[in-house]
């Protein structure tokens, strides 16, 4: 077993603020989020490359088990690409619609309204494709040596939740579309044998005829517990 020499320490860079200037910077960012809908229609209007890179450089300081940081972003932009990935992920959407999913959880999906057809996925201007690295592979002299990562599934899941959150708090709108199985995405991106596709998430701005169910969410006193 290596051991690995420890992180040098060096002063935390914290901000106080004062418990006014608190509760008003937790209130606006609660509003904005409040806002935040999964959006199925998408304008192909052009989006700013650094809004998107902005976003990944902020899921990509989420805190993740060891430092190990388990994950790769790869931003699909070129529409031939899209196309495949549209055509890959609509037949194994059919597919689940109309021989995997069982009853109940194709009646837990039929009020949103959703079907096997992603156009979206095309007309988006980005889509943004979280993989997650299970091992690390480094090439040494005696072959590649594997490297065991930890909590993986938790850190990426934390890192996409900053991705969505600094989306939306840039002004566009995102989908969470996770077709299963996903195994199209390696292989169509050409990603190494140790990564794993995790989410794939549409970007964008709305279309202006775009439309939303009309869902509510869980009180707070339904989701929090005090003790």
């Amino acid at each position: 077993m290596v051991l690995m020499k420890p992180y040098p320490h060096v002063p935390l860079d914290f901000q106080r603020m004062s418990p006014v200037d608190q509760l008003s910077a937790s209130r606006e960012f609660l509003g904005r989020m409040a806002s935040r809908r999964s959006v199925r229609c998408f304008s192909s209007e052009p989006v700013a490359q650094e809004l998107i890179e902005n976003a990944i450089r902020c899921a990509s300081l989420a805190p993740c088990g060891a430092n190990q940081q388990p994950w790769t972003f790869v931003v699909v932009k070129d529409p031939e690409v899209k196309r495949q990935i549209r055509a890959a992920a609509e037949a194994e959407e059919r597919e689940s619609y109309e021989h995997r999913m069982p009853a109940e959880w194709l009646e837990a999906l039929a009020p949103l309204g959703t079907d096997w057809h992603k156009e979206f996925l095309e007309i988006a201007p980005y889509l943004i494709v979280v993989f997650r690295i299970d091992f690390g592979l480094a090439q040494t002299a005696g072959g590649q040596v594997k490297t065991k990562h930890y909590y993986v599934q938790e850190s990426v899941g934390i890192a996409t939740g900053f991705l969505l959150a600094a989306l939306h708090m840039s002004g566009l709108a995102t989908l969470t579309h996770t077709p299963s199985p996903m195994g199209f995405l390696s292989r169509i991106l050409q990603r190494p044998l140790n990564e794993r596709p995790f989410v794939l998430i549409p970007v964008g701005l709305p279309a202006a005829e775009a439309t939303v169910p009309l869902i509510s969410k869980k009180s707070l006193p339904e989701v929090m517990e005090v003790r």
